[in-house]
């Protein structure tokens, strides 16, 4: 099968002229009425009475609605049932929604909502997790993933390292806001457009609000303006709000969340708290490790469960040790519930055992990069949930050295510092290993339906949402390339829970390995079928029939049969020319009583060299390169697996060194406009970024052997972190700098003068 050409990403045509189609570009159906919530204005406390009577007064207002008005069930909880829609008598953070208003405009719902007044007893607020943990106020009993026996190991240990991480949240800020915009349809059905990154899971908390059948109500996706993760299961709620509101006044609702409230009302990426104790023998291997982490989960589950998973599965981040202990609390804080992000618990666990690694490395005064190349996990080893390695980590290391010139690059590092005083450079290395598919085995399912018309053009439904990703151009390569035709012949439809029912979320990186296969087990399937109408079209052996560039051969040799007149051929021949397929991830499995199994259907690795430059008189500085090797399998698309990773490294780069969620001791958030919460512009993305591919032929389940790339190029930004905390100490070697991210400007300058000598060398 010949692989279509590297495909541009379709959306872009349509991006440039601005007729891309996002949830406020569909257009409104007169008689469309407008809602907006109103959120707890404290973090905690006990609701006694809610005043509603000067809002309902409001001009144009034509209704407000509470828990009381809920046909079904008043809860939006999906792993845990810990989260009504609206509050009944508790608030647990601010902007909880405690009533929606709907009104003829935007705008009077608004003033309706400034009109609304609640009476809260104020009780204790808690925004710390360790607090939590102490308090025993868990969302789930912890875990613990082992391997080894730690206990006995630190006795083989002739080194051993002990300290304390932190690490904060961080905004989605995807362009487009979380929204929602639901239609009454006949027969008391509803049809939903969401912004959501989880149809299915949107679909089924819309049902538990409304006591409508799950077939009664279909949500609709054409594309989001990003997601994140954001958009995986918070999306629900506003979902849910308006088609409450459609149920009760059978008139279409919609709400768009501006800016400030989607800030305010939703969660993040989880904060961490974590300690580590490391050992090490004598020629700098790691002979045990044991992590505690206290993950800030917010005021209810969310996926805060799944997210602390993934945590332990990557806590060893692309390191074999023996020895392994590693423990996790999901911690119920009076903040907004926290929720899935880039990486999804995965970048937490990596930046603690980096620290580990930086710490042994300051302390024996070796250089980082020692320590993380003589324990690259190879495979065969086993990881601490039991599966074991496939590693390309030392192909990735070795070819980043040897491409980039490594020893060059720290020469020249190490002469500019000796000749700049106030201003420093700092190198790291960021190894990764991130594996792909959901950590819950049952989400690795998904379908696709394939309709071929009879001019020859295709029809795909699956149930991926393009989020800019790229995922709806990677479907178009998969039909394109099953059918050997252009891919101007295939178009994509909107995902839809009418077309594909029970999908997963997009997310976890799996979204084009699952849909992509689904997509190639029914093009595969119209393919043989086609295949017997061919040889008996043109009288020749099954066997002997191929498809290239839209022609058919015959034992490689091309015939006058073309596409079109094949697919008008099976056509008039009653030959079926749709197919709806299934697939399910083969081979992975976990049992949840031994926290042992097979839970990745592969993994992604891959290293970054980080350089910066370090203003060491102002705390400022510059990302001058991040030069990485990524391994990519056979990528399918070089062009959009390119976009994905720059886009991913600079947003890791945002988290470990600029983005602060700043949360006040009441559980207010002080970070809520753009002028408090800064992310990467142009100015602060890294000046260079190299990148190259590490090909390799061997056999994955990923489609076409073309490995995820959605989050694993994330945690190369955690690179930065320690680059920049090597140009900290360049500048003032006996500095203690806490393990605490992002390393801010204002933390950087801190940690340049914290126990300055007397006198600064060079």
């Amino acid at each position: 099968m010949a692989m279509t050409r590297d495909t541009k990403h379709l959306d872009a045509p349509a991006h440039t002229r601005g007729e891309s189609i996002y949830l406020d570009d569909i257009p409104l159906i007169s008689g469309t009425l407008f809602g907006v919530a109103f959120g707890s204005p404290i973090a905690h406390g006990n609701i006694r009475e809610l005043h509603l009577n000067e809002a309902i007064q409001c001009p144009d207002v034509i209704r407000i609605f509470t828990y009381k008005d809920i046909p079904g069930e008043n809860q939006i909880g999906g792993i845990i049932p810990d989260e009504p829609l609206f509050a009944e008598t508790h608030v647990h953070y601010c902007g909880m929604p405690i009533a929606f208003v709907v009104a003829t405009s935007e705008a009077a719902a608004r003033h309706a909502v400034s009109k609304i007044k609640v009476d809260i007893d104020p009780l204790p607020v808690v925004t710390d997790p360790r607090e939590a943990q102490a308090n025993n106020d868990l969302i789930v009993p912890p875990r613990t993933f082992r391997l080894g026996d730690t206990t006995a190991a630190w006795q083989d240990c002739v080194h051993i390292i002990e300290a304390t991480t932190e690490t904060n949240g961080q905004e989605h800020l995807y362009i487009e806001t979380q929204g929602s915009y639901a239609l009454p349809q006949e027969n008391q059905a509803i049809r939903v457009y969401s912004s959501t990154q989880a149809p299915t899971a949107t679909q089924r908390v819309i049902s538990k609000i409304t006591g409508l059948a799950m077939h009664a109500i279909d949500v609709e996706v054409t594309r989001l303006g990003g997601g994140f993760g954001g958009k995986e299961d918070q999306a629900n709620a506003w979902a849910a709000m308006c088609a409450l509101a459609c149920r009760h006044l059978r008139a279409p609702v919609k709400y768009s969340l501006p800016r400030t409230d989607d800030m305010v009302f939703t969660g993040k990426r989880h904060p961490y708290s974590a300690d580590f104790k490391l050992g090490l023998d004598a020629d700098q291997k790691i002979r045990a490790y044991e992590v505690t982490f206290y993950q800030n989960a917010g005021a209810a589950a969310d996926l805060s469960p799944a997210v602390l998973e993934r945590t332990l599965f990557h806590c060893t981040n692309t390191y074999y040790i023996p020895n392994v202990r590693a423990t996790a609390y999901s911690c119920r804080t009076h903040l907004p519930p926290n929720t899935a992000f880039r990486g999804f618990g995965g970048p937490q666990g990596m930046f603690v055992i980096e620290a580990a690694i930086a710490k042994a490395a300051e302390t024996l005064d070796i250089p980082a990069i020692e320590i993380q190349r003589a324990n690259l996990i190879c495979s065969g080893d086993e990881f601490p949930y039991g599966q074991k390695a496939v590693s390309e980590a030392h192909a990735c290391w070795q070819k980043a050295e040897t491409l980039y010139d490594i020893d060059t690059l720290q020469e020249e590092i190490g002469e500019f510092n000796a000749k700049h005083r106030l201003s420093k450079k700092g190198l790291a290395f960021m190894p990764i290993c991130f594996g792909i598919s959901f950590t819950k085995t049952l989400l690795n399912q998904a379908r696709a339906l394939v309709h071929v018309y009879t001019d020859g053009s295709v029809s795909l439904s699956t149930g991926a949402v393009e989020m800019g990703q790229g995922v709806n151009s990677k479907m178009i390569q998969v039909a394109a390339t099953v059918f050997s035709i252009d891919p101007t012949l295939v178009r994509i439809q909107a995902t839809s829970t009418q077309r594909i029912a029970n999908t997963s979320p997009s997310a976890a990186s799996a979204t084009a390995d699952l849909n992509g296969k689904a997509v190639e087990m029914a093009c595969t399937a119209i393919l043989q079928r086609l295949r017997s109408v061919a040889a008996a079209e043109l009288q020749a052996n099954p066997e002997s029939i191929t498809f290239l560039d839209g022609l058919v051969h015959i034992d490689g040799i091309p015939t006058v049969l073309h596409w079109k007149q094949l697919i008008m051929a099976a056509y008039i021949r009653r030959v079926s020319l749709s197919e709806h397929s299934h697939y399910a991830t083969p081979q992975i499995h976990f049992d949840y009583t031994k926290e042992k199994g097979h839970p990745f259907a592969y993994h992604v690795y891959g290293t970054a060299i980080v350089i910066v430059t370090l203003d060491c008189l102002r705390g400022r500085y510059t990302v001058d390169a991040v030069k990485l090797v990524h391994d990519a399998g056979a990528s399918m698309n070089p062009t959009i697996d390119r976009g994905q990773i720059e886009g991913g490294v600079v947003q890791g780069i945002g988290w470990m060194t600029m983005e602060e969620v700043v949360y006040d001791e009441k559980g207010r958030l002080r970070s809520n406009t753009l002028s408090a919460y800064k992310v990467p512009d142009i100015y602060s993305a890294p000046a260079e970024i190299a990148l190259e591919f590490l090909h390799t032929d061997h056999d994955n389940l990923a489609v076409f052997r073309s490995k995820a790339v959605g989050e694993p190029p994330l945690m190369y930004g955690i690179g930065a972190y320690f680059a920049l905390r090597n140009a900290i100490l360049a500048f003032n070697p006996t500095a203690q700098i806490p393990f605490d991210a992002p390393l801010t400007p204002e933390k950087a300058l801190m940690g340049l003068y914290q126990k300055q000598p007397t006198h600064v060398a060079g």
